[in-house]
């Protein structure tokens, strides 16, 4: 089965900016926009970011307001403080030999930037990856990551798979099957995910009266370290 997949990823595989380095840094950027947010939406916002913060060392002297900032309409903003936070512990120590030590990574993504960037032999495996593994209840190595991730994402989709053109499909016993929908995320509008994105929104413009905002949302910015509350006054932080 890998022999075909990989014939098939030769031709089919999609053409990703991160795909074309191998700086651990990059790799590292990209999946953790990756994270939670579209492809489509991340490859101009992933190519943005590196051209401001080339690498960790210029990350690590930006300052969190501006990281979260620059941030803004990926969604999901701690992901932007964790990133900081991992370039501030490279910048000082170096990469560590376990990834999941830097904030906000866990075992994919550290597995991900190991087999990306560091060719390590270990398959990085995402939602996609183990639609695949499941469904085709094969075995594949590391070499194809990739091509696991770019059929589980156009072909092996997960509620109506396009099995005529799978490259798989003459030994998938998973061939033909159809699958429940999958409970989608609540809608945005109206969510307490949106108050939180107005509230930060607004303060990322000026620092803002505590009085003037959602109190609740509020409250959990700054759990999050998102904002600082001084004074009565929500800011950035420093």
């Amino acid at each position: 089965m890998e022999e075909a997949l990989l014939a098939w990823f030769r031709t089919n595989g999609r053409d990703l900016p991160w795909r074309r380095t191998r700086d651990p840094y990059a790799i590292l950027v990209s999946e953790v926009m990756l994270q939670q947010t579209q492809v489509a939406r991340v490859i101009p916002r992933y190519l943005a970011w590196l051209a401001r913060w080339p690498s960790v060392e210029a990350l690590a002297a930006e300052s969190p307001a501006d990281v979260i900032r620059e941030w803004q309409g990926l969604g999901y903003n701690r992901r932007a403080l964790n990133l900081h936070r991992a370039a501030c512990r490279i910048a000082a120590d170096g990469w560590p030999e376990d990834l999941t030590e830097l904030p906000g990574v866990g075992r994919y993504t550290a597995n991900a930037v190991a087999r990306f960037a560091l060719d390590r032999p270990v398959l990085p495996i995402d939602v996609n990856v183990r639609r695949v593994l499941e469904r085709s209840e094969a075995s594949f190595g590391p070499a194809a990551a990739h091509a696991l991730m770019d059929l589980g994402a156009t072909i092996c989709l997960a509620r109506i798979p396009r099995c005529g053109e799978c490259p798989l499909a003459s030994a998938c016993p998973s061939r033909g099957k159809r699958y429940e929908p999958l409970r989608k995320q609540g809608r945005f509008e109206g969510s307490f995910r949106q108050r939180r994105a107005v509230a930060l929104n607004l303060v990322s413009e000026r620092p803002r009266r505590r009085s003037s905002l959602d109190e609740d949302a509020v409250a959990a910015l700054a759990a999050d370290g998102l904002v600082q509350v001084r004074s009565g006054l929500v800011s950035l932080p420093d």
